[in-house]
């Protein structure tokens, strides 16, 4: 797929997801007896921890958490233009980016590309679709597609080169390719609590694009290509 890769042809992404709701408290009785279930599997090491105290954790699960921000970016000759999806109302979100995939990125040579985005952004934005009664748009809809046919990159997935069980995060990959990454707010540990305590969006979606413009740059280089600078980085 790298071979005859256009950058322009690319739309790197990064979502930002948190709990359905504020607090386990706030779930349907129905909800609260499947979220017990849940933290019983993601809490066998840490057996003193109850389903209340785990439920900070409820955002990483499509079944229990929502997407509250989708940044993507795309490159442009020398520059990268930014933007960001963000609402309290995550279908309308969803109907945004759905809109921007159908219009713009439907063809058989457009790709997506995120970080970990195979295993985790784009079967998540699939996953809320759905429960949000969105149709999917073709880029994401992977039912009955042959691997070679799914047009998704992903950064992770290239540096495992087949290890399928190595891990690297996109702060050590940054680290050691000398990409500047400026962490100089919140983490993905604080997403939560930024959206459900402060209620503050767009600090999110500034979070957010910083990992899509790390993600475009490590692609450029493991493609041996100059670092986009930062004076040809818009937000739109």
């Amino acid at each position: 797929m790298l071979n005859d890769l256009r950058l322009e042809d690319v739309l790197f992404l990064d979502i930002e997801t948190v709990p359905g709701v504020s607090d386990f408290d706030e779930l349907s009785d129905q909800m609260k007896k499947l979220w017990t279930k849940k933290a019983e599997q993601i809490g066998r090491n840490e057996p003193d921890k109850t389903p209340t105290e785990l439920y900070n954790r409820a955002g990483i699960y499509s079944e229990f958490g929502k997407i509250v921000c989708i940044s993507c970016g795309f490159i442009s000759g020398n520059g990268f233009r930014v933007r960001s999806f963000y609402d309290d109302d995550e279908a309308a979100l969803l109907n945004d980016f759905a809109t921007l995939l159908n219009r713009s990125y439907a063809t058989p040579r457009h790709l997506l590309c995120g970080h970990n985005s195979k295993e985790f952004d784009i079967p998540y934005i699939a996953r809320r679709m759905l429960i949000n009664g969105i149709n999917l748009p073709p880029i994401i809809n992977v039912a009955g597609k042959k691997p070679w046919e799914i047009r998704h990159l992903d950064t992770l997935d290239l540096w495992k080169f087949g290890d399928y069980k190595h891990y690297t995060s996109l702060e050590l990959l940054a680290t050691i390719f000398d990409i500047p990454t400026p962490k100089d707010d919140i983490d993905g540990s604080q997403v939560g609590e930024v959206y459900w305590k402060e209620r503050d969006l767009k600090r999110i979606a500034v979070y957010c694009e910083k990992d899509v413009l790390t993600t475009a740059q490590l692609l450029r280089r493991y493609l041996g290509l100059a670092l986009i600078k930062p004076e040809f980085v818009v937000s739109v």
